[in-house]
């Protein structure tokens, strides 16, 4: 007989059963070692759970409820591990090895609202394509003044494409894999970010 527990990860409910729950509380326990001393500790944990929650709800349906111990380890597996992503030197044999671990990355179109200059459309685009967001903003102005067609086609880009609120919409945005790592980085990145601008 298999004891299952309702537990709440980024705001979602799950019912894991017994083993799993170990699992995921040892594994949430060493992602936390990882981030005692940044200063960012508790969004980087949030995000992660949000991430974790994520998938999860991605591994049940209707016929599946519960989260079992395999589907962990699968989600671990996609996350990485918490040495992976430790701060410590390694010598670069170690650090070629952890980048053939990264999983296959999902790219998804947002708008950038941390780049923008009106919707975000032009830097969600950019992000996207890999491409200087000035350019499809130039492309834009030249459609508005010419053939008065920029603005509309900017207007339905707007309210089609979503923001990228949070982090692994943004690493998605970008065609990053969504592993602790990444949203490690994208935390600090953002911290730094708003300490410049409360600087100028």
């Amino acid at each position: 007989m298999t004891q299952t527990i309702s537990i709440n990860l980024g705001g979602l409910l799950f019912h894991i059963d017994d083993e799993a729950y170990k699992i995921l509380q040892s594994y949430l326990k060493s992602v936390e070692k990882q981030f005692v001393d940044e200063t960012e500790k508790s969004e980087i944990i949030s995000d992660i759970e949000a991430r974790l929650s994520e998938l999860f709800e991605e591994r049940i349906d209707r016929k599946k409820d519960l989260i079992s111990a395999p589907d962990v380890k699968a989600v671990m597996t996609i996350m990485g591990e918490p040495h992976d992503f430790a701060d410590n030197k390694e010598p670069e044999p170690a650090k070629k090895k952890r980048s053939y671990r990264s999983k296959r990355t999902s790219k998804r179109m947002y708008r950038d609202v941390d780049d923008r200059v009106l919707g975000g459309v032009c830097s969600g685009i950019g992000a996207y394509f890999k491409i200087d967001p000035w350019i499809f903003r130039a492309i834009f102005i030249v459609f508005t003044f010419f053939f008065l067609s920029g603005f509309i086609i900017y207007l339905i880009l707007w309210v089609t494409i979503p923001e990228a609120l949070t982090t692994a919409q943004k690493l998605e945005m970008r065609g990053k894999p969504i592993n602790v790592e990444n949203i490690k980085n994208t935390v600090k990145e953002e911290f730094e970010n708003v300490k410049r601008r409360m600087n100028l």
